[in-house]
């Protein structure tokens, strides 16, 4: 008889209404992957793009997610990277299906680690893809080095405030774009400068900088390129194509696409930091699986500070 779980699946592109709980198979892991129970599953930006048809181009149905923090259930032999009880967490497959929102994931072990001491579960599922796309970013593109001048947009989101603390522990000069109802959290966090740039023009209000993170990104993000010293680096997020990349590069600023891809090592250097206390993920709030629509709404809102996050 095959093993059943709870999962949201989505059937149909559109509102949040198309997330639905279910009773779906649990899965079965392939040759090189884990059978995880889900403890917690953070959400993102693209969990909500992909389900109103404006993200990723997935084959529908299917069970949407790509954050999990959870325990080890079922290893298949020749995997020698976890053992059943192990706490672990990661983004298995993306940008593929993942299905983490439910009750149980199979993923590739080298695409997961060893869960942080210092992080609960559900603090450690908002950390995967928004952790990942901030290290990627800062460290393996940009490696950000000592002294160096970091300005992060939107750094009171989930990658934001993330990249906030990657940078400061590379021994970067912080600079935290975000709203003034944020600024507090950010000093804590590391930010040495915050502007709130409803209240000035963020491009006028900043110079010499090293690096932008420019979490929105968009073409808009060219406006960025007179702060930037000559050979600094302007890193868009999201909705840049090649063009961009080639007007920041006639401009004297060295810019590339980026799309965070799974990394077992990458969350290994992240959960080294968590663990020694330079790294914390904030929660904006925790819902129970069932409630995956409203945390879609929640987050479309574009008002939280740090992590959605779903528990089963």
């Amino acid at each position: 008889m095959t093993a059943m779980m709870k999962a949201i699946r989505q059937q149909a592109y559109g509102p949040p209404e198309v997330l639905e709980l279910a009773e779906v198979p649990r899965p079965q892991p392939r040759p090189t992957e884990v059978l995880v129970q889900v403890r917690a599953c953070g959400l993102n930006p693209v969990d909500w793009k992909t389900r109103a048809g404006e993200g990723l181009d997935l084959p529908l149905p299917f069970i949407p997610g790509w954050d999990v923090s959870g325990v080890v259930v079922d290893v298949v032999p020749g995997v020698t990277r976890f053992r059943p009880g192990d706490e672990v967490f990661g983004m298995p497959r993306f940008p593929g299906v993942a299905g983490c929102y439910a009750e149980f994931v199979s993923a590739r072990a080298r695409q997961l680690a060893c869960k942080p001491q210092a992080l609960s579960h559900v603090e450690a599922a908002g950390l995967p893809l928004a952790g990942l796309t901030a290290w990627q970013a800062l460290v393996d593109t940009a490696q950000v080095s000592e002294g160096q001048r970091v300005l992060i947009t939107a750094a009171g989101g989930g990658v934001g405030h993330l990249a906030v603390q990657v940078a400061k522990a590379r021994g970067a000069e912080v600079i935290a774009l975000a709203r003034a109802d944020k600024h507090a959290a950010l000093r804590e966090l590391g930010a040495d400068h915050v502007i709130d740039y409803t209240q000035v023009d963020p491009y006028r209000a900043v110079s010499d900088l090293d690096l932008v993170f420019d979490v929105h990104g968009g073409p808009d993000c060219l406006r960025w390129v007179p702060a930037i010293r000559p050979e600094g680096m302007l890193l868009p997020l999201t909705g840049v194509g090649p063009d961009v990349v080639d007007e920041a590069a006639r401009r004297g600023v060295r810019s590339t696409l980026l799309l965070v891809e799974p990394d077992g090592r990458g969350l290994e250097s992240l959960a080294a930091l968590a663990d020694a206390g330079r790294l914390r993920v904030l929660v904006h709030e925790q819902l129970p699986l069932a409630r995956a629509a409203q945390a879609h709404r929640i987050g479309e809102q574009g008002r939280t500070l740090g992590k959605l996050v779903l528990t089963t």
